[in-house]
């Protein structure tokens, strides 16, 4: 192979070391990097990642609500996974991760009807087709007539739910500046609403990406 281009990236490189370096970064990180993540300690949320069960491994990726598909198709997977691998329910696990518009999901009734999150969010109820001032999906099915269908039936049969915690903030700052409130209060009792079963996760599309080195098919589902 010739090497009439190796001045060029010789210079390329050299620049983006220069620039690397002057971050304060260093041209070294790749390689430290690397060596310096085999020897990092368990956090949280990998601690999260290790717990997803089964071989037959996919997240779904939720940034919208979808009209809930997210949650029938977690349950379609491990209806149908069964038959089509010829194993055991164990054998399945399935990652929800919950970001953007479908953070609410995460939450109970409370805080659905202090700030009239389906208003905000745009999420309908399926019962009274109003903004809901409620969990639609959490102990019911939403607009599906299967009742394991519901987000708390599903947590029950191992699936792993996060929700995304830079959604939670920024979403309730916004929020929180539009009705004139005060955004620690706001974001507070978002935390604090968060229902049994659900991890708030760093971020969700870290969720995502965490899921899928963990063996996670990815699905979008928003």
């Amino acid at each position: 192979m010739g090497d009439e281009r190796t001045p060029a990236n010789r210079r390329e490189f050299l620049g983006l070391a220069a620039s690397t370096a002057a971050a304060g970064l260093g041209v070294g990180l790749p390689v430290a990097a690397v060596a310096a993540d085999a020897a990092q300690p368990a956090t949280d949320f990998t601690r999260w990642l290790d717990g997803i069960p089964g071989r037959h491994r996919q997240v779904y990726d939720m940034p919208e609500l979808n009209a809930g598909y997210g949650l029938a198709w977690s349950y379609v997977f491990l209806l149908t996974g069964q038959q089509a691998y010829g194993c055991p329910e164990s054998d399945l696990g399935v990652v929800l991760v919950l970001r953007h518009g479908a953070i609410p999901l995460a939450f109970g009734d409370s805080v659905w009807a202090k700030y009239k999150l389906g208003e905000y969010f745009k999420i309908e109820d399926p019962e009274t087709h109003a903004p809901a001032v409620r969990n639609p999906y959490y102990d019911r099915p939403g607009q599906f007539p299967i009742p394991d269908i519901a987000l708390h039936k599903l947590i029950d049969r191992g699936v792993h739910v996060g929700v995304c915690s830079v959604a939670i903030h920024f979403q309730s700052k916004f929020l929180a500046a539009s009705h004139g409130l005060k955004h620690e209060d706001v974001e507070r009792d978002w935390i604090d609403a968060v229902l049994p079963g659900i991890t708030r996760v760093p971020s969700g599309v870290v969720a995502c990406n965490g899921a899928q080195s963990r063996g996670c098919s990815y699905v979008f589902a928003g």
